[in-house]
């Protein structure tokens, strides 16, 4: 089986150290619910002093892969947290609640040291929680972040008149699908994915970098069949199952061009999944819907670090704070 491997370098910068708290305040509120038996931990972010204040409720749909919320560190003596989302939410929070849940059966707190090097939880077989696998699926996502909605929006805290649903990568299809069956989301952010499916992007990453010699894209085809033909094997190990991939390779464009709400897409233009955003683009504006709004960060990849001349990341230039600052920018305009 193949998959979209995340790069630990990457990951480290997106979830660079973000502040230090004391043993028991991470800055959250940490709330559970329960969806089908299975315990949701949630995270809210809120502005300081304001936890109590009425405000919209602000989901964001995490990535790919189980990586748990909380990751804690301790470098030489000096305890703390890398980010709980990929961007500091402190600007969002002046207007919302945020909040981000966890990955099924992945502990809401892990040290580091505990994780495998892409930073993924495996248990003590080296392997992902069977029970993660088995319900790593868009559609028990889409259902259980429903779930979880519902239950937030019961709290007094929480106000009724907007909904906004964000998702990157692997969780813009979450949010998507959310959008689409949920009459109460009002705004949808849709960052990093192809509208085309999980396997396509596979597949041009590939073609980006093979050879005649290698032809890796003929072999993500050949995978593609494999996983057509048992698309309910949710044999997984430390990878996704098929049915995963199955699921998160339907093309979104199904979804998302029935929406009516509003619509911000984000991508980088170097992205593997930029030519189906693009192609996405050109099409609302042939169909003339006037719901959609479209942000390419020029030169930046998958998580908007820019590239060098000679085709590598430069990870010294962090532009997810940018980004989540257009979002805000946009969401003030609605």
């Amino acid at each position: 089986m193949r998959k979209i491997v995340t790069c630990i370098h990457c990951l480290m910068f997106i979830l660079s150290p973000y502040a230090l708290f004391g043993q028991n305040d991470y800055g959250f509120r940490h709330l559970q619910t329960i969806y089908k038996g299975d315990t949701v931990d949630i995270l809210v972010k809120s502005k300081k002093g304001e936890e109590q204040k009425k405000k919209p409720l602000f989901f964001f749909c995490q990535g790919s892969q189980p990586i748990p919320l909380i990751i804690t560190y301790d470098q030489n003596g000096r305890q703390g947290i890398y980010s709980v989302f990929p961007f500091n939410p402190d600007s969002l929070s002046n207007e919302y609640h945020l909040a981000i849940i966890s990955k099924p059966y992945v502990p809401l707190i892990v040290n580091q040291k505990s994780l495998s090097d892409d930073l993924t939880y495996k248990d003590n077989t080296g392997q992902y929680p069977r029970k993660y696998i088995e319900r790593n699926l868009l559609d028990y996502y889409v259902k259980r972040d429903k779930s979880v909605i519902r239950f937030l929006r019961k709290q007094n805290w929480i106000s009724k008149d907007k909904l906004v649903i964000a998702g990157h990568s692997e969780g813009s299809a979450i949010a998507a699908k959310l959008a689409l069956t949920s009459n109460s989301v009002t705004a949808l952010i849709y960052s990093g994915a192809s509208p085309m499916g999980r396997i396509m992007t596979i597949i041009e990453r590939s073609r980006a970098k093979e050879t005649d010699s290698t032809r890796e894209a003929e072999a993500d085809i050949n995978y593609w069949e494999k996983i057509v033909a048992d698309p309910g094997n949710m044999d997984g190990g430390d990878r996704d199952a098929y049915g995963t991939t199955y699921q998160f390779s339907i093309p979104l464009i199904r979804y998302v061009e029935k929406l009516k709400i509003p619509v911000l897409v984000t991508y980088g233009s170097k992205d593997a999944s930029a030519p189906f955003n693009d192609y996405l683009r050109v099409e609302t504006i042939r169909q003339k819907k006037k719901n959609f709004t479209f942000k390419a960060y020029i030169g930046t990849e998958h998580n908007f670090f820019p590239l060098k001349p000679d085709g590598t990341v430069n990870y010294d230039i962090f532009n997810w704070d940018k980004v989540a600052g257009d979002w805000r920018t946009w969401l003030t305009g609605k």
